[in-house]
């Protein structure tokens, strides 16, 4: 046994970090329109007016409200790299047959929802965006790609953010649902897998959250799960058959020692970052320790009857997840421990493995051991929706990106993936981040490489953004005409 017949093989994007055309076809600004790049040891800066109209800035969060009295604003000296970032809005038929050619059966990205409903259910529907992503799926069809697509990636239009204050007001449910509503309605023909929020957890506070963005994210986190189930009811409404999943940031940890008190803070990690929206969506209710979390941050979400059932009656249909790397936890804060990066987690370094330049910790047994995880606490279908490695590359004088550590990277984490599917794990699907190069959500990045298929174009916007094929889509090419069997 090895991967089943049908299993997907692909690669996922988004459209915030794709796209480009940032304010074309109808098109609102989205967060990260506002945002400049920043480095491999800085996190990307979100740029604003205060309330006193001077030119300030402060680190950006995925989803995020700004301080009260101050206003969003473009500013001419500064370079926005998501305003073209791949320019897939106007490149995606040669970005698809470049996947096409890979032999990819399914693609992942996101819709705007501020191309959809660029000023909210009050601006009505933009037609020219509709057309756009049929345009995109129907593409897709004609190579016999199956898209699996996510509704929502950090990227509501900034005019709701101004109309309703951010996602602790419970009107944004209402905004997402009827946004889902157009989707599943006007693509039904098109796309019959979904998922709606990408990487739900990435807000659940940390320990060195300030206490009030701590209970505001908790409330932001209550109203999107609650808009997820209410946007999963509704897709079932329209057709059964559709599938609706849940996203959620993996994390995979080891205690730093055999200290009872470091094991039990490594499970405590897995149950707060990630089972208490994984649980929450795919069980249909908040799982029992949330309320030790609402205890410790000394606020509990309003969740009224009504809120209830629509949890109950939204389960997801799958998990989705993202996967890459892992880190290390400990109670022992006196010692002096070097530290490092991860996907949203800072952690401890860990000896026995190598890292990149972001300081992520490369652990391809740690995938397997993370997919046994969840397989075991979920008993639902499983896709893999990230994974992936970023890397500092350039084409070499031979007009190639020669780029081994990315094959090695993902050859060690299909093989494991692998193993834990003949072990019975039901994994459906896997999709690597990305597919191609595109702005790194975190940094803001195009020197932060991360596709097959590389894209001329750097920090500075320097680029003429012309596509060619590293090393690794050959590759990957191999590995999906084989079903995973060659990975040499």
């Amino acid at each position: 046994m090895s991967f089943p017949k049908g299993f997907l093989w692909g690669g996922s994007i988004s459209a915030a970090q794709i796209e480009g055309g940032w304010n074309e076809g109808g098109k609102s600004p989205v967060l990260v329109d506002y945002c400049t790049a920043g480095s491999t040891t800085e996190r990307r800066q979100i740029w604003y007016l205060d309330e006193n109209g001077q030119k300030v800035h402060k680190q950006w969060e995925a989803v995020d409200e700004l301080p009260e009295g101050c206003k969003f604003q473009i500013f001419d000296d500064l370079h926005y790299t998501n305003h073209v970032a791949s320019d897939f809005y106007h490149r995606y038929k040669e970005d698809i047959a470049l996947m096409a050619e890979m032999g990819y059966t399914t693609f992942n990205t996101s819709i705007s929802w501020a191309r959809i409903y660029p000023y909210g259910i009050q601006g009505g529907v933009n037609k020219e965006g509709v057309e756009f992503y049929r345009n995109v799926f129907e593409e897709c069809r004609k190579y016999g790609i199956d898209p699996v697509i996510t509704l929502y990636k950090y990227d509501e239009p900034v005019s709701l953010l101004e109309q309703h204050g951010g996602w602790r007001n419970c009107a944004m449910i209402d905004e997402f649902v009827e946004f889902a509503r157009v989707c599943f309605t006007e693509y039904k023909d098109l796309v019959n897998k979904w998922m709606t929020f990408n990487e739900l957890n990435i807000i659940m506070p940390q320990e060195d959250t300030p206490k009030d963005i701590a209970q505001r994210n908790i409330a932001y986190m209550h109203n999107q799960m609650v808009a997820s189930a209410k946007a999963t009811i509704v897709a079932h409404e329209i057709d059964e058959n559709i599938k609706v999943g849940a996203m959620i940031c993996g994390n995979m940890s080891y205690p730093l020692t055999p200290d009872p008190k470091d094991a039990f803070a490594r499970y405590k990690k897995f149950q707060d970052f990630f089972c208490y929206c994984a649980d929450t969506q795919v069980r249909g209710e908040y799982p029992p320790f949330a309320k030790r979390v609402w205890q410790e941050w000394g606020y509990a979400p309003e969740i009224t009857e009504e809120d209830k059932q629509i949890l109950k009656d939204g389960k997801a249909d799958f998990l989705g997840f993202s996967y890459y790397a892992s880190g290390v936890i400990t109670t022992h804060t006196d010692e002096m421990l070097d530290t490092t990066g991860g996907n949203i987690l800072g952690t401890i370094k860990n000896p026995y493995l190598e890292a990149n330049a972001w300081g992520w910790q490369i652990d391809p047994l740690g995938f397997k051991h993370f997919l046994h995880i969840i397989n075991d606490r979920y008993q639902v279908p499983l896709f893999d929706v990230e994974n992936g490695i970023g890397l500092i590359e350039k084409e070499d004088e031979d007009g190639i990106c020669h780029d081994p550590a990315r094959i090695d990277y993902h050859r060690r984490h299909i093989q494991y993936m692998k193993e834990a599917v003949e072990e019975g794990v039901n994994l459906f699907g896997y999709t690597t981040w990305g597919c191609i190069d595109l702005v790194s959500a975190g940094t803001g990045q195009m020197d932060k490489k991360y596709g097959f298929i590389y894209v001329d174009m750097d920090d500075q916007g320097n680029g003429d953004l012309h596509r060619s094929r590293k090393d690794s889509f050959y590759w990957y090419k191999k590995v999906i005409e084989s079903n995973g069997e060659d990975l040499d």
